[in-house]
């Protein structure tokens, strides 16, 4: 057993100034505490108490490059010097801009923002703006930030989200007031009758359609085949927005994201974590004519950091490692998740534990289930969690660090040894809860 008593014992002190010990709500649910870690460095965090991880979680998809890599903390150490925030432009914004639009399918204008939270809130309004409508369309399961305006149905349960071909609105926090509510409609991922008949019950409302071009918080599934291209169009014919929400799969799903991963472009995109590998940054790119509302329609939007001089820095230098080769990177970064999801799925049937490891090759979970693959949230949520929690759990004391799901996320660090290596602490995790 791995000793975490450093851990447990700064959690106690924490809690006494920082409001629940964490920085973060999604940081509570770990075990035995929230652990503090001194260091990361490649595919490994070093905790305080002396304990070596294999990172899966990658600080929940930022670290595309792996922790601390060198060509980015160079970039952005060359910087510091030249001050962070200026309240001005500078050109590192302008060759980023350039670069961005040049790469990402369909984004002929970006704006910076800090968080994808923040990013998601400016392209509803961005929408809202356009259209001149307020409701904005989400799908169950489907995660755009903790605001009152977005975390709404991103985790419901089953007894309060109403009938599966008509979900009800669920505020996802206490705190979120009613109203928020009225602007929302919520439709089952995946299944195009169930958005035409949303579209149907809301003729001349809906001002966008959001999702996740690849269900990740709701556990990691692909669209089916014509899904995102039926999306698309069902927006077209109703006079509504697409709006990709890319906050993980940019990035991760491919060098031009799951956009261009399918082959379907949306009107606006939502883009954060993986594009700076680690630094602070999110943009909102897309449609010139949608964009151009930030000035011509007077739409507000500001950011004391976005822009700032080092992230600007990390992304540049992020992208010159991803772009390299036209994406080289990820034809290692496929092979290796590749192989760790089938050498996955090959422990589950060796131990004859139920279940299906399935999403991208960088970004995966295993659902511990005997039914057939799940094809929208209320599939997920219906797998075993408690067992996910387990395997999690079990992982931890063989020195791999996954999320309490069971999902994992991969880096170019993560290379054959350490995949070999995983594999084999894999094997005993499972045969410790079969």
């Amino acid at each position: 057993m791995r000793n975490y008593a450093k851990s447990i014992e700064l959690y106690e002190r924490t809690k006494q100034t920082l409001a629940g010990g964490v920085s973060s709500n999604v940081r509570y649910a770990a075990t035995p505490v929230p652990l503090f870690f001194d260091r990361g460095e490649g595919a490994r965090l070093y905790d305080v108490d002396g304990n070596v991880h294999i990172d899966y979680v990658l600080g929940n998809g930022p670290a595309i490059l792996g922790h601390a890599p060198k060509p980015v903390v160079d970039a952005v150490a060359a910087t510091l010097a030249l001050g962070q925030v200026y309240a001005a432009q500078h050109p590192r914004e302008t060759e980023l801009a350039e670069r961005l639009c040049r790469l990402l399918p369909g984004i002929e204008v970006v704006r910076f923002a800090t968080s994808g939270t923040e990013a998601v809130l400016m392209a509803f309004r961005l929408a809202r703006a356009f259209t001149g409508r307020t409701k904005i369309l989400k799908f169950e399961g489907h995660y755009h930030g903790w605001t009152d305006q977005a975390y709404i149905s991103a985790r419901p349960s089953l007894n309060e989200a109403g009938p599966a071909d008509a979900p009800v609105p669920v505020a996802g926090s206490p705190g979120m007031p009613p109203s928020v509510l009225d602007d929302t409609v919520v439709a089952g991922w995946n299944d195009l009758e169930l958005l035409a008949q949303a579209f149907e019950r809301h003729k001349g409302e809906i001002a966008a359609v959001i999702m996740e071009p690849v269900m990740v918080n709701g556990g990691p599934t692909e669209p089916k085949p014509g899904y995102l291209e039926g999306v698309r169009d069902l927006c077209r014919a109703n006079g509504a927005l697409f709006i990709c929400d890319e906050v993980i799969t940019g990035f991760r799903a491919g060098l031009r994201g799951a956009q261009g991963r399918y082959g379907v472009t949306a009107d606006l995109t939502v883009y954060a974590k993986a594009v700076a590998a680690g630094f602070p940054l999110a943009l909102v790119g897309g449609r010139r004519d949608v964009m151009d509302t930030l000035l011509d329609k007077g739409v507000m939007h500001g950011g004391t950091y976005n822009g700032n001089v080092q992230s600007m820095a990390a992304a540049l230098a992020a992208l010159d490692v991803l772009e390299a080769d036209d994406g080289g990177v990820y034809r290692d970064l496929e092979a290796r998740g590749t192989r760790l999801m089938q050498g996955l799925a090959a422990i589950c049937r060796k131990h004859k534990v139920p279940a299906r490891v399935q999403g991208l090759p960088a970004i995966f979970q295993v659902f511990f289930t005997d039914g057939p693959a799940p094809s929208n949230y209320r599939d997920a949520v219906a797998c075993d969690r408690d067992k996910a929690l387990a395997f999690h759990c079990a992982l931890q004391e063989e020195g791999i660090r996954t999320n309490q799901q069971a999902k994992w996320f991969l880096s170019t660090a993560h290379d054959d040894a350490i995949v070999d290596e995983t594999l084999a602490a894999a094997d005993r995790a499972m045969a410790s809860i079969a």
